[in-house]
């Protein structure tokens, strides 16, 4: 393990650095910039119970099944990220990017954990926080 250490410490350049940090720091804004962009489109009522969760209802059944298994894939995809993102030195918001790939994709008990997680004072108010500063409307929970 030392021996591997010393190698890798031989085998930096500034490029190398230089490189590493402009890719911490675009990682950083991407990732951010993409939980914004969903937290801020999320519509209202999403984590209430009247809200329909039904994607594509007007397709095709083939159709309708291909979307959701894409879907399904792309929230998967997200969790990973999310999970890479939650990594010891790879900067992002790790924690978020996984509940939004779980967002994305069906799984049973989705929405019990969503709303738990959703109705943790700190996270509601960060989320409607966000929301009021782009001039949009608080998220509505069911009451408890």
């Amino acid at each position: 393990m030392i021996a591997w250490l010393e190698q890798f410490w031989a085998s930096l350049t500034w490029t190398s650095v230089i490189l590493g940090g402009i890719g911490v720091v675009v990682t950083f804004v991407v990732s951010y910039v993409v939980v914004t962009i969903i937290l801020v489109k999320m519509p209202a009522n999403y984590f209430h119970s009247d809200y329909e969760h039904h994607f594509f209802p007007d397709s095709h059944p083939v159709a309708r099944a291909v979307a959701i298994g894409v879907k399904n894939v792309l929230g998967i995809l997200v969790i990973v990220t999310g999970i890479i993102l939650s990594l010891p030195g790879v900067p992002g918001p790790g924690l978020l990017t996984i509940f939004i790939g779980v967002m994305m994709t069906d799984i049973p008990g989705k929405r019990r954990l969503e709303s738990k997680i959703v109705e943790r004072p700190a996270v509601l108010s960060a989320i409607n926080r966000l929301r009021a500063k782009y001039n949009k409307p608080a998220l509505l929970l069911d009451e408890k």
